[in-house]
């Protein structure tokens, strides 16, 4: 199928950059280039900025009935138009079509949801207490435009888990999606302003992250910034963003461990945090990445996800069948022969996988490595790839302490049968979202956040809403 050229959208006009620069846009299946992304510049940023301010003053001031049937109409959009926007979605991020498809109609049940909860944005009196000729009012008032910075993993996924409550809320906002995956973002703002969202209300941009980052974040009509990213940049971009005052969440990086206790069901860890740990060729913030097995079910359970690996039909992900496509770019694939060459060095076991897969695009195997020591870089750094560590526990005291030694704090996983186990792994492992004995399951209606290095802020359930607004008091006396 063919793939479009995206421009910026600035204002609900959809146009070239001001100087007409472009960048390449590549399959990460192929190698080769399929298309092209405007470009902006600061003049482009500045009609931006000045758009998203005179919707913000349009959007604000509608009702939320009004808001939500433009939300809904763009659900319906984003499900009508699901087989087109999933193939672009492939070609250029590279995850399997079933993937790309259900990233996508998972955008639709995200704004529907969003659409409703906007409607409970409540505020509540409060009796004084010198006298009740004074009437005391909470009110929730949206924080203003938002600039929202997003990676290339899930283009359509991060993006809608700001726009959402941020519309909602009502929120203006500019996105800044990622130039690697440019046509995906565009098909979802497409859906809002072919749905009738005013001009104005949501702007996209493409460029240089760091001229757009620290144009944005310092300019005054700016309220809030909202990102998801690598904890480094997420810093750096909090840093800024302090300095000028602004609202901020911050969706970082994870590392997040899995814990199999010595009564768990293996098959159903196997089962479960397999397929999690290559959905997407583990360019997930909460893939599960270290592997904390009892002794007594370790081998067991290694040889099992290593037959999982092995079984996984890696290739294009327009081809049928695939399972596992690509990685999103060379980079990814130098960082996985690192992380692998490093752990086999200091001792790692390779069960399967560990290489480069030949041919063209940036394919790597399925990869699962056992008696990983911690001093192994994957037992310390994000692999953000398809590479499983494993290494053994004997008390779960022990696996609780190495879940939280390091300062990620974004997902975990557990498999236990005890109610016991499970209450002390709910109390104490030190992060934002925990599934026990199932697959990740996140959804609108619950928070979706880390703690720790991992950031701060929700971008999912009434939290993600309450990050876009600011409460007020207002008293007011009929004396």
């Amino acid at each position: 199928m063919s793939y479009p050229n995206t421009q910026l959208l600035i204002h609900g006009r959809w146009q070239d950059a001001a100087d007409g620069r472009t960048l390449p846009v590549l399959n990460p299946a192929t190698g080769g280039e399929i298309g092209s992304v405007a470009h902006a510049g600061k003049v482009d940023l500045a009609q931006a900025v000045e758009s998203v301010q005179k919707g913000f003053e349009t959007w604000r001031d509608m009702t939320a009935a009004e808001r939500s049937k433009i939300m809904r109409r763009a659900a319906l959009h984003m499900r009508e138009r699901v087989g087109d926007i999933a193939k672009q979605l492939t070609q250029e991020q590279g995850k399997p079509l079933a993937e790309a498809t259900g990233e996508t109609l998972a955008a639709a049940d995200i704004i529907d949801w969003f659409a409703e909860e906007g409607f409970r944005i409540y505020g509540r009196l409060v009796p004084s207490r010198t006298s009740h000729a004074v009437r005391q009012m909470v009110i929730k008032d949206p924080v203003g435009p938002v600039a929202a910075f997003t990676p290339w993993n899930f283009p359509i996924n991060q993006i809608v888990r700001k726009v959402a409550p941020a519309l909602a809320a009502g929120c203006s906002v500019i996105v800044k999606a990622p130039e690697e995956t440019p046509a995906a973002p565009a098909a979802l703002i497409r859906a809002f302003q072919d749905a009738g969202l005013p001009p104005g209300v949501l702007n996209l941009v493409y460029g240089d992250p760091s001229e757009i980052s620290s144009y944005l974040i310092a300019h005054p009509a700016i309220r809030k910034i909202t990102f998801t990213g690598s904890t480094p940049v997420g810093k750096q971009l909090a840093a800024m963003a302090g300095q000028h005052m602004k609202r901020v969440s911050m969706e970082l990086g994870g590392h997040a461990p899995v814990i199999v206790c010595e009564d768990a069901d293996v098959e159903l860890a196997v089962k479960c945090a397999g397929a999690a740990k290559f959905r997407n060729a583990g360019q997930v913030c909460i893939s599960p990445t270290r592997f904390l097995v009892h002794e007594r079910v370790r081998n067991d359970f290694a040889q099992a996800l290593a037959a999982l690996a092995k079984s996984l039909k890696v290739g294009d992900g327009l081809a049928q069948g695939t399972q596992m496509g690509p990685l999103a770019n060379p980079r990814r694939t130098v960082a996985m022969e690192a992380l692998t060459r490093d752990a086999v060095v200091k001792g790692a076991k390779v069960l399967h996988g560990g290489e480069r897969m030949a041919g063209a695009g940036n394919f790597w195997q399925p990869t699962v490595l056992d008696e990983v020591p911690l001093d192994a870089m994957i037992f310390n750094d994000e692999p953000f790839g398809p590479v499983a560590a494993i290494r053994g526990f004997r008390t779960l005291d022990e696996a609780i302490q190495e879940s939280n030694r390091l300062p990620y704090g974004l997902a975990g996983y557990a498999f236990t049968r005890s109610l016991k186990n499970a209450d002390l792994l709910t109390r104490r492992v030190e992060v934002g979202m925990l599934w026990i004995n199932m697959p990740a399951m996140p959804s609108a209606e619950m928070p979706f956040g880390g703690v720790k290095d991992s950031g701060y802020g929700s971008e999912g359930g009434m939290e993600a809403l309450e990050c876009y607004l600011n409460p007020r008091a207002v008293a007011i006396s009929n004396v």
